[in-house]
């Protein structure tokens, strides 16, 4: 009889590809996945561990998977696993622990584990194991890959791992490690792949995707604009996406070179953090505000009217009223699409952790509340720039607005269309007009 396997994902795209990825290597070894619910005989959860508010998210689902079934093996892998390491052989939910870089082994791991707690009798007495690798010294990328995805017409690909930045409020390159790049041949072969299947959209995704190819040998160095090239060339494929970007990689020459490739699709997603030179400086983050803008000015001067998406992060230590209103003038003022905004959360292990001047919760709330008044206004705006306008819309999926069932799929700068139509549009891309807007989404 089939094994039965529930898998739950927290986190970022990035570690929504690596369960992914697990998922297929699980289904080719003749497990049955199942929905995160009672009576599953495995549990795997990816874990985040980006803010503490992950961490704790990671540990409820882990107890959570236990509850539903206390027999069944509770598997732990990802960053917060990587982060917490062996403290967490101490919970008595979790049988295995796998770390990052370990997780293409993961079904290999657990059928030992079973095959050992299968010959010891009983579940209740095989002891948790843990597998860890060092992030801080290694230097393999871990090779996973997809031929399908929960996304019925967009994928998402891992194409670097990593990262070498060390911002003071992030435990990322601790949990993650230094940047690791994917080979461009084995991106192609797997983009190749997916346009076979069907996927007319990809999004090239990564810890830190701008440092793509810095850690190849010299006589060997790809950047990550020869990649977007290369997979640009590939038949079958009409949009390509790209996750976020750090400012410096915007150069009039990349600019230029990306704007020239139809495919690429006008949505660039920026970290910002602050638009305070004193806050930035703070965060150890690598440019200026007047740096941050000229990027931005790039990319209008080639595209015109681009989504430029970012993050901002608000009650990072020290940040005074002063500051925090320089960030607040500067989100105004590049006219973002949508701001990603975060309070910020004290995480042990960072610099900023230990930095004086910790912001109080109940006013980190009060200057969230500030941006994102400003970013629903914004995002008002810009999509109002679209209506009576004819976009191209790659459909996705059906639902329901207000009792009325609408197809709904987005633009090439990612707005949302929802369209009226009698026939089953997934897939296809389609050429309407929004005359009105509905909270999130464009409406015919």
């Amino acid at each position: 009889m089939k094994k039965t396997v529930a898998l739950h994902n927290l986190g970022c795209k990035v570690n929504a590809y690596e369960l992914e990825a697990i998922q297929q290597l699980l289904e080719d070894r003749g497990y049955e996945i199942v929905p995160f619910a009672p009576g599953a005989d495995v549990y795997i959860i990816n874990t985040c561990t980006v803010t503490n508010i992950a961490d704790r998210k990671s540990r409820q689902m882990l107890h959570k998977a236990k509850k539903m079934n206390p027999d069944a093996v509770v598997v732990a892998c990802g960053c917060y696993v990587q982060a917490a390491g062996e403290k967490l052989e101490e919970d008595t939910a979790i049988d295995l622990i796998i770390g990052n870089n370990k997780k293409k082994d993961l079904v290999d791991i657990l059928e030992n584990f079973l095959a050992e707690r299968e010959d010891g009798g009983n579940p209740s007495d095989a002891e948790c194991k843990s597998f860890l690798v060092d992030m801080t010294h290694n230097r393999e990328y871990e090779t996973l890959s997809i031929s399908k995805t929960a996304e019925h017409t967009r994928a998402f690909l891992k194409v670097q791992d990593g990262c070498n930045q060390f911002c003071t409020y992030c435990i990322i390159p601790y949990a993650r490690g230094r940047v690791r790049s994917r080979r461009q041949s084995d991106v192609v072969e797997e983009v190749k792949r997916l346009a076979e299947a069907g996927y007319q959209e990809v999004v090239l995704t990564g810890i830190h995707l701008s440092s793509y190819g810095l850690d190849f040998p010299e006589g060997e160095k790809e950047t990550l604009l020869d990649l977007i090239r290369a997979v640009d060339a590939v038949d079958g494929i009409r949009r390509i996406r790209l996750g976020s970007l750090e400012p410096g990689i915007i150069t009039e020459e990349f600019a230029e070179a990306i704007a020239a490739m139809p495919k690429v699709c006008p949505h660039f997603h920026l970290s910002l953090q602050s638009g305070s030179n004193g806050t930035l400086k703070r965060m150890n983050r690598k440019y200026t505000a007047e740096e941050y803008k000229h990027k931005c000015d790039l990319l209008r001067k080639v595209y015109g009217n681009p989504a430029l998406t970012t993050d901002v992060i608000v009650g990072f230590p020290q940040e005074s009223e002063e500051e925090f209103e320089e960030s607040r003038a500067f989100v105004e003022d590049i006219h973002f699409f949508e701001t990603h905004i975060f309070k910020y959360s004290r995480r042990e292990g960072t610099r900023a952790a230990a930095m004086t001047g910790q912001i109080p919760e109940q006013e980190k709330t009060k200057r969230s509340h500030v941006l994102l008044e400003l970013d629903e206004r914004r995002r008002q705006e810009y999509m109002e720039g679209f209506l009576g306008k004819e976009l191209e819309v790659l459909m996705e999926e059906e639902v329901e607005i207000d009792g009325v069932h609408y197809w709904t799929g987005h633009t090439r700068e990612y707005l949302r269309v929802a369209v009226l139509s009698e026939e089953n549009l997934m897939n296809q891309m389609v050429l309407v007009t929004p005359a009105r807007i509905h909270g999130k989404d464009c409406l015919m």
